[in-house]
């Protein structure tokens, strides 16, 4: 019966998945669905096996928090960036986006105020947001002698104020998103402010950055629950020795790191989490004063924190309401998918009409110009003693042709 109706079910859907990635991503939440019917087998249950959850694509591209040196020389901008300078942000960008730049500009003033506020005190004094292209130009921008990783989007360097964005994707060379990428990578560099430079762990200063920017949310939503299903959540402290790069580990660790970030910010513990940052900024270790703020410790917490997945992402839940629910959650991750490609679609598409938009009012410039001198256009008629061969005499000030 169970073999039949997954046939039936990924024929349904199958029509829906004009790509390879959207069809593997209903076909894992038809069977993530049909999975959580019944129990797992007893051989299961004593070992912890499950499917292995899909590769994360839709985890975080940066590389978080690097030690850097306090100084580093930029690369010089190219002829085409302007600036916008608002105080404690300056913005670097290709002109082409400047309206893009100005609504970032207007969307990290409010972002600053809102993490401030969580934090529990003023942050981003200042910092430096360049946007490039694409990732190859990203790289070109960077401080001189400071790598960039292949997979990353954006980089932040808290010790240089300094974030830079990518308007591509690496490898997929889809269009980011801009707002997002620009909260993730300024949430970096406020943190540090926050902390005074001082170490947290890799798990907590990413998952404030994914938790506060809002990014994937449907994504992460879906990976906890594969995770827990599947026992493959990973130890705080693996977290902290290890973060993940890339692949179903990464998709796993910033969905998890998130969650432990937004359990500690809940509205009943928001005032402690303000007395942990400010506990750290004043020297104390980042054990010591979770400790102190929370009157507990990093083992006794992620129990805490495991035991809240459970009861939300558990296999009692998918038993008793799982079927509803797992069909819920796949239409989102379909949704998910087809407006993130939609949206990343329509960028591109108005990055090129602003391009040639912008050479077209370059070029109409230029004729102004040369028409204003007096030189000729492609289209203007060119007076006899200006064509080139032409025998020519001025006599009264007007020229004749020499016949």
């Amino acid at each position: 019966m169970r073999p039949l109706l997954a046939r039936l079910l990924l024929l349904f859907w199958w029509p829906f998945g004009r790509s390879a990635r959207l069809r593997r991503i209903l076909s894992v939440a038809t069977l993530l669905a049909l999975a959580s019917w019944a129990p797992a087998s007893s051989a299961q249950q004593q070992q912890g096996q499950a499917a292995e959850p899909e590769a994360d694509t839709t985890a975080p591209r940066d590389v978080g928090v690097v030690v850097q040196p306090t100084a580093a020389k930029l690369p010089a901008l190219p002829g085409d960036f302007q600036r916008i300078d608002d105080g404690w942000l300056v913005l670097e960008f290709p002109s082409s986006v400047r309206d893009r730049a100005t609504s970032l500009a207007a969307d990290a003033e409010e972002f600053r105020a809102r993490i401030a506020g969580d934090l529990g005190q003023p942050v981003l004094d200042h910092a430096l947001v360049r946007i490039a292209r694409d990732p190859e130009q990203m790289k070109a921008l960077a401080p001189e002698g400071a790598g960039v990783p292949e997979y990353a989007s954006g980089v932040a360097w808290p010790a240089l104020h300094l974030a830079i964005l990518s308007m591509q994707a690496p490898r997929t060379w889809e269009g980011t998103d801009l707002q997002e990428l620009s909260r993730h990578e300024l949430m970096h560099l406020a943190l540090s402010d926050a902390v005074g430079g001082r170490h947290v762990p890799r798990w907590f200063d990413e998952g404030l950055a994914v938790h506060e920017s809002g990014e994937a949310w449907t994504a992460r939503l879906q990976t906890l629950w594969q995770s827990t299903l599947a026992k493959s959540l990973i130890p705080f402290g693996d977290l902290d020795r290890g973060f993940p790069a890339e692949g179903s580990d990464a998709g796993i660790a910033y969905a998890e790191s998130a969650d432990v970030v937004r359990f500690l910010m809940r509205d009943d513990d928001r005032a402690r989490f303000g007395s942990l940052v400010q506990r750290v900024r004043a020297g104390t270790a980042f054990d010591r004063a979770l400790g102190d703020a929370y009157d507990t410790d990093l083992r006794k917490l992620e129990y805490e924190w495991r035991l809240d997945v459970s009861h939300r992402f558990g296999l009692l839940p998918a038993v008793t309401g799982g079927t509803a629910l797992w069909g819920l959650i796949s239409v989102l991750a379909v949704v998910a998918f087809v407006k993130r490609r939609r949206r990343a679609k329509l960028k591109l598409e108005q990055w090129a009409r602003e391009e040639a938009e912008m050479d077209a009012a370059e070029a109409a410039a230029r004729e102004r110009m040369e028409r204003e001198k007096g030189i000729p256009g492609e289209d203007d008629e060119v007076p006899p003693h200006m064509r080139p061969g032409v025998p020519c005499i001025e006599h009264e000030g007007r020229w004749y042709t020499v016949h």
